[in-house]
């Protein structure tokens, strides 16, 4: 009767916020462990944390639990939660390659060849073992190149390899085949449509872009908060994450040389922890690129980036289901040819928030307050604002163009992209002008 009473009057101070207040008072649950996203929801004025079977209002969730428990959820108008139903499309390695390819086609046929060449971003990539005969064909056509084995839900590198020929994959074929034959249990991948075993092979980037020898890939952010209409936003902040050995085409079984993946390079016997995780801020790489390049190549860049971001959602935009109480945080891995190339490598539902070093801390918690601040639980946004914090709207039903742009850097057209990848992220200052403040900051 105790513990009944001390809940029910939590539950009552709960809704006397809520009437008094609007929803300056926040319910949230975070099923993630103790995370920078924990650090960040603890902080907010006003939010408070509820536990496993309390009623919420916000809920920053791992894949397996919306998989378990969203369609038996019910949510009322204000609720908010981090993923859409079938996020999968564009962040399972096999499922964004075929909605790629499918839109590409689709452009092709209804708009034509110039419109649909504007998907090249994606290396050749075939689903395995589904398309095994259709990567033979194209495997002979060009001996001797590099490919890259992925398996379609796992991160963090696992199961990655590279080959240069048929029988290095031969014996994994077998194997897959067979236990997809044997086993008749269903796996977390076949719940979201995956077979296990489920590979991509993708034509290997030879030639990436290096700096000091060293191979790296970027890691971009893109919030989603509605996909009819499609709008998103891209985040001015991110990093470069770069290999521990110096590149080379002669050694393909080194990991520490070929992936650059955080959690990799962390395993090697040298890793220098103080080298701040082998990364670089976004900011730093868009100036060395500009030094080395000239500003007017590093805007044709960052804009086939952008092209990158829209072209994908759009690719997925017909079949994710759209709800209005969900969002999606996504985390782009973007690599660079010598060429100044971008490739899509793949899209991350669940990008790592645990920091390699301070300021990555530092710049993921800048990352995810501004991420709270869209989604707006607190109502304190018009619906019309271009940037938020250190986020720019790029695309609401349409391209969004920036209003300060300059004619005689940016063309005569004046139309520029409303984004600002790797650009001074003042995001306190534009927060401060924005956002009016919290009820209890206005009372003190």
């Amino acid at each position: 009767i105790v513990h009944l009473k001390i809940h029910v009057l939590a539950a009552l101070t709960v809704m006397q916020c809520f009437l008094r207040e609007g929803r300056s008072c926040v319910r949230y649950k975070c099923g993630l462990p103790c995370n920078t996203i924990q650090d960040v929801l603890h902080q907010r004025p006003n939010w408070i944390e509820v536990k496993d079977d309390g009623e919420w209002d916000f809920n920053w969730c791992d894949v397996g639990w919306l998989r378990e428990n969203f369609d038996h959820t019910y949510m009322e108008e204000h609720v908010r939660i981090n993923h859409f139903r079938n996020h999968y499309e564009l962040t399972r390695k096999n499922l964004m390659v075929k909605n790629l390819k499918r839109y590409q086609k689709q452009l092709e046929r209804e708009v034509g060849r110039i419109e649909a060449s504007n998907c090249d971003f994606f290396p050749c990539t075939f689903a395995m073992p589904s398309e095994y005969h259709l990567f033979v064909e194209e495997f002979n056509r060009s001996p001797g190149s590099t490919w890259i084995m992925k398996p379609v839900g796992k991160s963090q590198g696992k199961g990655i390899f590279l080959f240069r020929k048929l029988k290095d994959i031969i014996e994994w074929k077998k194997v897959g085949l067979c236990k997809e034959l044997v086993d008749g249990s269903r796996s977390e991948e076949q719940k979201d449509g995956v077979q296990v075993k489920s590979y991509v092979a993708q034509r290997y980037i030879e030639n990436p872009y290096l700096i000091n020898g060293r191979k790296f890939d970027m890691r971009v952010y893109v919030l989603v908060t509605s996909y009819v209409p499609l709008k998103a936003w891209l985040y001015r902040d991110g990093f470069a994450r770069f290999s521990g050995i110096r590149f080379s085409l002669s050694s393909i079984d080194d990991k520490y040389m070929h992936l650059t993946n955080v959690s990799v390079q962390k395993t090697a016997p040298d890793y220098d922890h103080e080298k701040q995780g082998c990364k670089w801020q976004m900011q730093q790489l868009r100036r060395y690129l500009t030094a080395k390049h000239g500003r007017e190549v590093v805007e044709t860049l960052f804009k086939e980036m952008d092209n990158i971001f829209v072209r994908s959602l759009q690719s997925v935009q017909k079949v994710i289901i759209n709800d209005k109480h969900c969002f999606e945080l996504y985390g782009y891995d973007i690599l660079l040819d010598q060429n100044l190339k971008p490739w899509l490598i793949e899209v991350n539902a669940s990008p790592s928030h645990t920091p390699s070093c301070q300021e990555d801390y530092e710049m993921k918690c800048r990352l995810l307050e501004d991420t709270l601040n869209v989604v707006d639980m607190e109502g304190r946004l018009t619906g019309k604002e271009k940037r938020v914090g250190g986020y720019d709207l790029m695309w609401n039903d349409g391209p969004v163009y920036r209003e300060d742009a300059n004619l005689q850097t940016f063309g005569s057209s004046g139309f520029t992209a409303n984004t600002h990848l790797g650009c001074v992220n003042d995001r306190e200052k534009q927060l401060r002008q924005l956002l009016k403040p919290f009820p209890c900051q206005r009372k003190a």
